[in-house]
Formats: C-alpha cells, sequence, structure tokens
C-alpha cells in the first residue's frame, strides 16, 4: 500500500518531495512567444537543477488565439512543462495565481510570457531567493535599459513613484515581471486583481522581506501589450487606495510559538 501510495504522488515523472522551484508563467494570446519563452526557461534551469527539481507552469487565460494549441505541440518535448487552460480570463494576477495554486516547487519564479523577460534573470532571482535567510520573502527585478518607447516609460516611471512614496514598498519597478517569492508567503498575500504590481508591499504587510535585483529587458518582437498608457495609469490609481487599506487593517502578531 505505501509503494501506491508513493506512486500516485509521482505526476509527469515528478515528485513533490524533490521539486525545488516552479516557473509559473501566464499567457494570453502569446501564440508568437510562448513555445520559445518555454524553451529558454527549460534550458536555462536544466543548467543549474535536476530534471526532478523543477517544472514550468504556463497558465492559459483563455487566449483566442493559437497560444495553447503550440504549447501542446511542443510539450512531448519538454517534459517538465505542464499547462494549465482557464475556462474564464481573469487577468495576469489570475493566472499567476492559478499556477501558484498548482505548484509543487517551494519556490515561485515568475516572468512574463512575451519574451521580454530573460530567462537567465528569472534563474538569477530565484538563486537568490533560494540562498537567502527565511526572513527574505521575495526577490523582485528591477529593469535595466528598458526596451518600451518613451511614453510607455515616462507613464511607468510616474506610476512608480507615486507607489513608491505612498506604499514605501522600496520598489522602482513592481512592473517587472521577475520574481521568485516563497510559495508559503505567497499563499499568505491577499489576492485581487492586479495584485502583482503590488507585490513587494504585501510582501512586506506580512512580515517578509524583498530583495531587488537588476534584471535585462528585451523588446516585444511578437504580439501586442495587454495595456495602454492611461489604462495602466487608471489601474494603478484605483488600487493604491485599497492597498494602502489593506495595509492600515493589518496586525502583524510577529513570530508565533505553540507552547
Amino acid at each position: 500500500m505505501l509503494e501506491c501510495a508513493s506512486l500516485r504522488l509521482i505526476v509527469n515523472g515528478l515528485s513533490p518531495m524533490s521539486l525545488v522551484v516552479s516557473v509559473v508563467v501566464a499567457v494570453n494570446n502569446e501564440e508568437g512567444a510562448a513555445v520559445q519563452v518555454a524553451r529558454e526557461i527549460d534550458t536555462v534551469f536544466a543548467g543549474t537543477y535536476g530534471s526532478d527539481q523543477y517544472e514550468i507552469i504556463f497558465v492559459d487565460d483563455k487566449s483566442r488565439d493559437a497560444t495553447l494549441e503550440r504549447l501542446q505541440a511542443v510539450r512531448a518535448e519538454l517534459p517538465r512543462l505542464r499547462i494549465i487552460r482557464h475556462q474564464s480570463n481573469t487577468g495576469k494576477s489570475g493566472g499567476v495565481r492559478t499556477g501558484v495554486l498548482n505548484a509543487r516547487g517551494d519556490i515561485i519564479a515568475m516572468l512574463d510570457g512575451d519574451g521580454q523577460n530573460p530567462a537567465a534573470d528569472v534563474l538569477k532571482v530565484t538563486t537568490v531567493l533560494e540562498a537567502s535567510a527565511p526572513e527574505v520573502g521575495m526577490v523582485a527585478g528591477e529593469r535595466r535599459n528598458r526596451q518600451d518607447n518613451q511614453s510607455k516609460r515616462l507613464a511607468s516611471r510616474w506610476a512608480n513613484n507615486i507607489r513608491k512614496s505612498m506604499l514605501n514598498d522600496g520598489s522602482n519597478d513592481t512592473g517587472c515581471g521577475i520574481k521568485a517569492i516563497r510559495r508559503h508567503v505567497f499563499l499568505r498575500l491577499p489576492y485581487f486583481d492586479n495584485m502583482h504590481r503590488y507585490m513587494p508591499a504585501l510582501v512586506t504587510r506580512e512580515g517578509f522581506l524583498t530583495l531587488f535585483q537588476p534584471v535585462e529587458d528585451r523588446l516585444r518582437t511578437t504580439g501586442q501589450s495587454k495595456y495602454t498608457n492611461i489604462g495602466r495609469l487608471l489601474e494603478a490609481l484605483t488600487d493604491l487606495p485599497g492597498v494602502m487599506w489593506l495595509n492600515r487593517r493589518y496586525r502583524n502578531p510577529g513570530s508565533t510559538t505553540e507552547v
């Protein structure tokens, strides 16, 4: 009976007991980039972790193009790849949350599925977190040499400056998709649409530290951004008061001891 039980724990050749990292990528209409992103992740992580120590989870947020079919077609080539399909579109935060809920690794590594985030930088923040003390809950990337147009960079800088001054979260670039977070820390964060933009503040709220690492940014060569500059600013202005309220209403008990 024990042997049968242990066999049932193995999914896609991976034992949950041996997994270290789950790389989570939420995608929507990224048929031109998703497969290359998956291949790059697998190549980079295979150079550091054993084949039973990492998994790659793509969450298809109800794409209307061939994203899902192209990922399914490459699954035989990438045995670490898992694909989860949303019945309804939920946005990036919803896709990331689905990936984390289904992940089996202790560390969640995140990146965008548009090809702009180098997998080598995702590995970098992951290994920094793995080597850090338990009180470090997340390592987040901050983009250098951003490849966006000037209007997008200015809008992002404006929103980041306002958020940073109001939340004092220490982050210069919460829009960067490259992050590594301990799974148990993520599961403590309050979930809401677009919460991915406020993760440093939410991690701090739970009593953990966030470290920041410089990462690179690449030109988007396929697909298109899901946000306009105005839309991005409106989202920031709408969510910021709510996050400030969440921070005010939280009472951290500090360390806890069973007695």
